[in-house]
């Protein structure tokens, strides 16, 4: 049997808001193709570059700042450095000049209003989020397609599927294997999959590079917590996070995120005051996401909120000591979940709706927390099942094609529901459970295949066209 070998960090990877397959993902793109111009030694004899967009990343592109990331990718920023405060005024700097420099110091002309074109009525073959770049050399050009498949992956047209498969010590292709390798080495799954990413760089380099991903994630919600106004796109939404944050926190004196999640720790809230941090952590992410803030891809953008808002959760009220080794756990359980629904399924809203975004990361959450609560790798399991089988069929659709409404609300729903499905996991012998996670997968993929195009990310069906944008 064949196994795809995916690492957890092609789940968590830093990322600009606000959509992983609508902004990190055609801002990679653009990164990649220049690159092979330059490796084919033509960058330099580029004289016109136009930017086609196609399905999902035309109909609710603009939304998404598709046009933004591919200009910011065009004047050679990088998702991981970019000054996020500085986006406005390096997107007004081209819309004004018009010109870009690919090359040293030649500029070529390049106007987004008339260089980026959203095909809206046409959708290619191979997934709905899909682009086409053309480098113009006089009467000659350079064509590549490129498809962003959800949480930053994209895939060029015409790559060929790597033959050797990669040599990992408890291969995986379904969380049934997973469990097999669990069960037959007396291992947790956190276990597993740490022997598994050492394949790829070194114990200690797997756990420092989990904590940097988590360090993002902290920094995330901490800014989230504490900036008020009104989020960018037109729909003039208030950011509520820094709201309750100062609603809910009865110390003060703190500088920085750890003394912040400190002052959280050190006070005993009532059930309804931790159900109130959970959802403040989770808007606090997403309001940061909506204002093209960095982030982490969780498995997506649009669902970054819901892991750290239950990591938070826990750290914050488990009564339990800060332990890094505890995130490392959660992390690696978290992503190796989330990495069975993208072989198996899709974590693109454009291609499975907010089932495969908001759905997965539930379900990435609550196996993550159910195994550092104390959970078996078969409870933990289970706990996965229990939150995505309560997100089965949710649809993606944003209004004005923002992700904003419905989207920052629901992570905060997802993360209570990977809570609650932890809760009753640990609370339950797994084997009387009637629904395996495996089984849940493949009725999600089932369900995304059937799913109507109106309700993923097109902005064609659902709250997208029965709200009017112009009453809210």
């Amino acid at each position: 049997m064949a196994y795809e070998a995916i690492s957890i960090f092609d789940i968590f990877k830093i990322s600009i808001g606000p959509s992983s397959s609508h902004t990190l993902g055609p801002w990679r793109a653009i990164q990649r193709w220049l690159k092979e111009i330059e490796q084919n030694g033509e960058l330099h004899l580029i004289k016109r570059i136009q930017i086609k967009l196609y399905g999902s990343l035309a109909l609710t592109g603009r939304g998404h700042y598709t046009d933004k990331a591919i200009c910011l990718a065009l004047l050679g920023h990088k998702p991981e450095t970019i000054d996020t405060e500085k986006i406005p005024s390096y997107i007004k700097g081209l819309s004004t000049n018009k010109r870009i420099s690919l090359y040293k110091n030649e500029f070529i002309d390049f106007d987004p209003l008339v260089d980026i074109i959203f095909e809206t009525n046409e959708i290619l073959p191979y997934h709905p989020n899909a682009m086409r770049c053309r480098a113009y050399y006089g009467k000659e050009h350079y064509e590549s397609i490129f498809y962003s498949t959800g949480g930053g992956t994209i895939e060029e047209e015409g790559d060929k599927e790597d033959a050797s498969i990669p040599d990992l010590p408890f291969p995986t292709s379904k969380p049934k294997d997973l469990l097999n390798h669990c069960e037959k080495n007396s291992a947790s799954i956190s276990e597993i999959v740490l022997q598994n990413e050492s394949f790829w760089q070194p114990q200690d380099k797997v756990k420092q590079s989990i904590l940097n991903k988590w360090k993002e994630m902290k920094e995330c919600a901490y800014r989230g917590c504490h900036i008020q106004g009104i989020l960018p796109g037109g729909l003039n939404l208030k950011r509520y996070a820094s709201e309750f944050n100062k609603s809910l926190l009865h110390f003060n004196n703190y500088n920085n995120s750890d003394e912040w999640i400190d002052c959280i720790r050190n006070y005993n809230y009532s059930f309804n005051e931790t159900l109130q941090w959970i959802s403040c952590f989770a808007l606090a992410v997403n309001e940061e996401n909506a204002n093209l803030s960095r982030m982490v891809t969780a498995p997506t953008n649009g669902s970054a909120g819901v892991i750290p808002s239950v990591l938070l959760f826990h750290i914050c009220f488990s009564g339990k000591d800060n332990d890094e080794l505890e995130i490392v756990k959660f992390l690696l359980v978290a992503g190796e979940i989330g990495t069975f629904f993208k072989k198996n399924a899709t974590i693109s809203g454009a291609m499975g709706g907010c089932q495969a975004e908001i759905g997965v990361a539930s379900a990435m959450a609550a196996a993550a927390l159910c195994e550092i609560r104390g959970g078996t790798p078969k409870q933990a399991l289970n706990a996965a099942e229990i939150a995505m089988e309560h997100h089965l069929g949710m649809t993606c659709d944003p209004i004005g094609g923002l992700v904003q409404i419905p989207c920052i609300e629901r992570n905060a729903m997802g993360a209570i529901k990977a809570i609650n499905a932890a809760e009753l996991a640990l609370e339950r012998d797994p084997n009387d459970a009637k629904v395996t996670l495996d089984e849940v997968i493949d009725t999600m993929w089932e369900t995304a295949s059937n799913m109507s195009c109106k309700y993923k990310e097109t902005s064609k069906g659902g709250l997208a066209v029965t709200v009017n944008i112009t009453e809210c």
